[in-house]
């Protein structure tokens, strides 16, 4: 019941912004930020990854809060799993890197940019693919690939075991297809 009236509330606010010349997309936007850009397009660009899907992570992963803590310990805008940004910092020349650092803007930005690049290679290019392997891991994408249960044709998934992944997924490319219509 609360969220019906949370959905008529909103419906009712742009309505009214619409009819009294406000456009849409201003309102859509606030809710729908590009913060942050500067690194987000300049790490999209280095690595060659779509900054909407970037920004689209960041909102579900964050919400654009450069402080973020998630209950597993991934840390910052693009909730970087230490051990990750360890590795990912190790391979790209990051020098004296401590896991602090996540918390930075723009060492998030760029080492979560690259890792999701090295998905999207590992996974020929499939932005599912990428986006469930950076929520749920690579190893478990890889196995539910080769498992019937969970994919047909072991080239995409019919079904994803894990729950939050799952809702991860669906989230991640809702953002990306807002992010992709808004910002053309």
């Amino acid at each position: 019941m609360k969220f019906k009236k949370v959905i008529l509330v909103i419906v009712a606010a742009i309505t009214v912004l619409t009819i009294y010349g406000v456009k849409t997309n201003w309102f859509l936007k606030q809710l729908y930020p590009k913060k942050y850009s500067q690194q987000v397009y300049f790490y999209s660009n280095q690595y060659g990854v779509d900054p909407n899907l970037i920004f689209a992570m960041i909102k579900a992963e964050s919400n654009f809060n450069p402080d973020s803590v998630s209950s597993k310990g991934a840390i910052g805008l693009m909730q970087v799993i230490p051990e990750t940004g360890t590795w990912v910092a190790n391979y790209i020349g990051i020098k004296n890197f401590s896991v602090n650092m996540l918390f930075n803007p723009d060492y998030n930005i760029n080492i979560g940019t690259w890792y999701l690049k090295y998905l999207l290679k590992q996974f020929n290019n499939d932005v599912t693919l990428a986006v469930a392997a950076y929520n749920g891991g690579s190893g478990n994408v890889s196995n539910w690939l080769k498992d019937k249960r969970y994919s047909e044709n072991g080239s995409n998934l019919k079904k994803v075991p894990f729950s939050e992944t799952d809702k991860y997924i669906k989230k991640v490319l809702k953002y990306y297809k807002i992010y992709t219509n808004l910002y053309r």
